[in-house]
């Protein structure tokens, strides 16, 4: 549990640093972030058939989903601040 909270932080706060709008910089957001990225980069990792092993593996297919969460974010909400 603490262990997926931590690659959840550090993944929200790596995605917010990789994204080049500005972003909210309070830990909870990233926390939020992170967790979701979490969930979108383990389903696709599981659809494109990626194996992750370690933390490293998953802080990384996190923060891939967390991108590619802020990504659409931005890209299709952020005129309505959501975050």
């Amino acid at each position: 549990m603490i262990q997926f909270l931590l690659i959840g932080l550090i993944a929200g706060s790596l995605a917010k640093m990789i994204t080049p709008q500005k972003e909210k910089s309070g830990w909870l957001s990233s926390l939020i972030i992170g967790i979701l990225g979490s969930f979108v980069g383990g389903f696709l990792s599981g659809f494109l058939n990626i194996k992750t092993y370690g933390f490293i593996g998953e802080l990384v297919m996190a923060s891939f989903g967390a991108v590619l969460i802020l990504f659409i974010y931005h890209k299709y909400f952020s005129h309505k601040n959501l975050l």
